[in-house]
């Protein structure tokens, strides 16, 4: 395990006073995570980041995910989480939208179908994509082997987020 501050992984400022140390994230060196990966590890980060005083900051954890895989040029962005997804109706799991775009999930956004916890999720989606990630998946982790169908299956698992 490595945190963001080993290396100058994440380096942030204050997001904003009132809130105290917690960060927005400035600027993320991949050279921590790519040593470590030639070398057969995998990676597991503690999302405290510095600034370059060396005030310590909390970075959300979503917030770092999706920075460091856009940074990271990644493919897809699995956020696994305790729900199947967006669903259209947050008490009916049978209302599971399998895929959406930026535009479609703003829609969602106005009509309040995407609200409460699920905001931030989505809001870092958007931010992956924006990072370079070409798309983002919302997945249920309390489901045994989610990543295998999401990975090998034609349906997946979850919401994938796409740019559009």
């Amino acid at each position: 395990g490595i945190s963001g501050m080993d290396g100058h992984l994440i380096e942030a400022e204050m997001k904003d006073e009132r809130l105290g140390y917690v960060g927005r994230i400035t600027k993320i060196r991949t050279q921590p995570i790519t040593d470590l990966l030639e070398k057969n590890y995998i990676p597991v980060i503690s999302t405290v980041a510095s600034d370059r005083m060396g005030n310590t900051f909390n970075i959300n954890g979503d917030t770092a995910a999706a920075y460091l895989a856009g940074a990271l040029g990644a493919e897809r962005l699995i956020m696994m989480t305790d729900i199947a997804g967006i669903l259209m109706d947050k008490d009916d799991p049978s209302t599971l939208i399998p895929s959406i775009t930026v535009s479609e999930a703003k829609k969602l956004y106005d009509q309040g179908v995407i609200s409460g916890g699920m905001i931030p999720k989505v809001d870092c989606c958007i931010e992956a994509l924006e990072h370079g990630v070409n798309n983002v998946v919302i997945m249920d982790g309390r489901i045994p082997h989610s990543i295998l169908m999401e990975l090998l299956t034609d349906e997946g698992a979850g919401t994938m987020v796409m740019k559009g």
